[in-house]
């Protein structure tokens, strides 16, 4: 079995890390640069950093934050948020980063999967996908602009275009389930994990070490990325990891 990884997630707007509840409410954290450093030492595996304002607003990209955090840095880091093109993700690999997260960019023009994996190597190109279960339709549809906008494109037949198109991760948001901590969305995850064959990162509803001890013994997903838990101390990273074990989950050490 491969060892789990636990990611936090820094979701920055105008500079600051803010988070919200279903992507709504936001309220500011903190610094992302000392935010980073703080989860470097405390034992986080990976971190990933989301300009959740650049794809409604255009904002520049954050390329100070990313240098400046890469210095600090001893473990991967994963930025997304407004990248449209060749030239914004090799500028931000440039400046530091270890991965790309797309979301919004890779649905608007798929071929920017196939060209970026080409050129930087499936391992750099993770697509981040915003799911949300729509009762009309009985399904799951993806969603772009910080879960905004809803696309015509289905979750699933999205998960397997982007694996196909050489992404190498996926980053999984479900929508229903994000800042509700009540535990991730082992359906959706379940689905979506036996569809592909590339590692899965879960995101949306960790409230507790427990639901990441849930989620890895009910899936066999690659990772789980939590926000608040973590900005807010209820939990710590090493408590997840201890309990993760306990239950026979092997975890990865920094």
């Amino acid at each position: 079995m491969i060892k789990k990884r636990i990611i936090p997630c820094l979701d920055v707007k105008e500079g600051r890390v803010v988070k919200g509840i279903q992507f709504k409410g936001l309220r500011d954290i903190g610094d992302p640069i000392d935010l980073a450093k703080r989860y470097n030492a405390l034992g986080a595996d990976e971190l990933v950093f989301l300009d959740i304002s650049a794809t409604e607003t255009g904002n520049a990209l954050m390329i100070d934050v990313i240098r400046q955090t890469a210095r600090e840095l001893f473990i991967p880091m994963t930025i997304g948020g407004g990248l449209k093109s060749i030239a914004d993700i090799s500028a931000v690999l440039n400046a530091g980063a270890d991965k790309v997260s797309l979301n919004s960019a890779a649905l608007n023009n798929p071929s920017l999967i196939n060209e970026t994996s080409e050129k930087f190597g499936a391992q750099c190109i993770c697509i981040a996908i915003d799911a949300k279960w729509e009762e009309n339709e009985q399904d799951w549809y993806c969603y772009t602009h910080g879960g905004k906008k809803k696309t015509a494109v289905r979750t699933l037949d999205w998960i397997k275009e982007v694996e196909e198109r050489g992404a190498g991760e996926l980053l999984v948001t479900s929508m229903d389930y994000d800042g509700m901590q009540q535990g991730f969305d082992h359906k959706l995850l379940s689905l979506i994990q036996q569809t592909v064959s590339i590692p899965v990162i879960a995101s949306g509803g960790a409230g507790s070490a427990e639901h990441f001890a849930e989620l890895f013994v009910a899936t066999d997903v690659s990772a789980g990325l939590a926000a608040s838990i973590f900005h807010d101390e209820d939990v710590s990273i090493q408590e997840v990891k201890e309990l993760c074990e306990s239950k026979g989950v092997r975890m990865r050490h920094v």
